[in-house]
């Protein structure tokens, strides 16, 4: 049976239960019918054989030669026997001349086998084994007069065919029978319909897994049932399922996309500065640089170029060790991370004031105000924090905003406590970002159009990534607030150190 698909092995099943039930019901109120039919024909002819048995001889000479009267034929056919003690027939009354299978092939019945038998029926073939008859054999008892009251010519066998019995339980067999047949045949189309209804789920889930197979991600299970069944609880876990995947497959793409677009935008970077130093060595070994003063030079434009390449270097190697460490801790939170950070309590006021102090002293003519969140006024942030990558994240983003803005612009630094975070803002009032720039700018190697590309050999598209990293790495988050023509503003939100009293 496991050869076969579990459609058929049901149907098979429910066919073959239905028949056994409708047979075992069949052979059980058939034998229940032939036993309530014989009881009734052993009543009667019970009653028969009495009136028989107390019927004196000379009440008998009418009926020599003639039918039984018809308030006896109480049977298709009916026999009635006067034997001797010895067993031999003196008299037989019918009431048909041709009794059914030729009458009762009754054995011998003397004195002895009637009384042994007590008067219980018991049934014997017909003459040509073409029926059955049931009979009763009792001794033949009439009143005489005399002083023990009976008179005792010998036994009396009372013989009725059970023709209708037969007949009638034959009957109920044959429509047994043919109902049975045509329910087993229409419960089994009835249970086709039904299993391939109650099954069209799993066919649903077949044809789906196909799909996803040939690689349609998009592909779910229809909800073919309720919610509270076995099949919608299925399909309900089998389409979570699915989004997971699909979910995990989407992400391994992007993440596949973003190391591609890394790996070249990184060895384009990296090209820039290989490519000078290396123009800058083939002049000298050429013989191109004639004074110690143009080997001077050339040795300054070479070490720019090392310190810019070394600083992409750490850079990138700095991101590489942040995404390890937040990959082990969504994995297994009890992992040491591969970059802890170095936490203790501190205030956000005390970064603020010193990237206060630095604008003022890279750009003098810019103007530079220190104030709250959304301007208000400066209030403590004590959160729990390496402070020399807070430092690293705030010099981030002044740099962003003295590099990518207009000289005469202002620049607010903001710093508080707002909603259970210490918070510390860094606003320009530069040319802001157009909604397409602001989803990417914490992209890695990501710079955006003319009005913020690099100056004078800027960065590298790696600062507002590394922040974000870092943030991150705190249990923080950054937002970004910006519009066209309207600056940006950059905040981060730490969560807020609680100082017992």
């Amino acid at each position: 049976m496991h050869r076969y698909s579990l459609r058929a092995r049901l149907l098979f099943l429910s066919a073959t239960l239905l028949a056994v039930g409708l047979l075992t019901n069949g052979l059980f109120v058939i034998n229940a019918l032939d036993g309530y039919l014989m009881k009734q024909a052993d009543s009667r002819l019970g009653i028969t054989t009495q009136i028989c048995a107390r019927l004196p001889a000379t009440a008998l000479e009418p009926l020599q030669g003639q039918p039984l009267p018809s308030q006896w034929n109480q049977f298709s056919g009916l026999v009635v026997l006067y034997a001797d003690d010895r067993g031999k027939t003196l008299d037989t009354l019918r009431s048909e001349k041709a009794p059914p299978g030729g009458g009762p092939d009754l054995p011998v019945l003397d004195t002895d086998a009637v009384v042994a038998r007590q008067g219980e029926p018991f049934t014997v073939d017909s003459r040509d084994g073409s029926g059955r008859w049931r009979a009763v054999a009792v001794p033949h008892r009439v009143p005489n007069g005399l002083s023990d009251g009976y008179e005792r010519p010998g036994n009396v066998i009372v013989a009725a065919s059970l023709s209708q019995v037969d007949d009638t339980v034959n009957e109920i067999r044959s429509i047994s029978a043919t109902v049975g047949s045509v329910l087993v045949c229409l419960l089994t189309a009835v249970g086709w319909l039904a299993v391939r209804s109650g099954l069209r789920p799993l066919t649903r889930i077949e044809e789906t897994a196909t799909a996803i197979a040939h690689g349609d991600l998009s592909r779910r299970v229809p909800a073919l049932a309720g919610p509270r069944t076995e099949t919608g609880r299925l399909t309900a876990s089998l389409n979570g399922m699915l989004v997971q995947i699909e979910t995990a497959f989407r992400a391994r793409e992007e993440a596949e996309a973003r190391m591609r677009r890394f790996v070249a935008d990184a060895s384009h970077e990296m090209r820039t500065p290989l490519v000078g130093i290396k123009g800058y060595t083939d002049l000298y070994r050429m013989g191109a640089l004639p004074t110690r003063e143009n080997v001077d030079e050339t040795m300054e434009r070479i070490a720019r170029e090392s310190e810019r390449l070394g600083r992409l270097v750490q850079d990138m190697l700095l991101l590489a060790k942040l995404d390890e460490s937040n990959f082990r801790t969504r994995s297994a939170p009890r992992t040491p991370t591969p970059y802890p950070l170095d936490l203790a309590p501190m205030d956000l006021r005390t970064l603020a004031v010193d990237a206060l102090h630095d604008i003022r002293a890279m750009a003098p003519t810019r103007s530079v105000r220190l104030t709250g969140p959304d301007a208000g006024k400066a209030t403590s942030a004590p959160a729990l924090a390496d402070e020399a990558r807070l430092r690293q994240v705030v010099s981030n983003l002044v740099g962003n905003a003295l590099n990518h803005t207009p000289p005469d612009s202002g620049i607010r630094i903001g710093v508080g406590s707002l909603d259970g975070h210490a918070v510390l803002e860094i606003e320009d009032a530069g040319p802001g970002l157009t909604p397409d720039e602001q989803e990417r700018v914490f992209e890695r190697f990501y710079r955006s159009d003319n009005s913020r590309s690099r100056v004078a050999g800027g960065g590298s598209g790696l600062g507002l990534a590394i922040v974000h990293a870092l943030v991150t790495a705190h249990g923080g988050r950054i937002e970004l607030r910006s519009a066209p023509g309207e600056g940006c503003r950059f905040r981060v939100l730490l969560p807020r150190l609680r100082i017992e009293p």
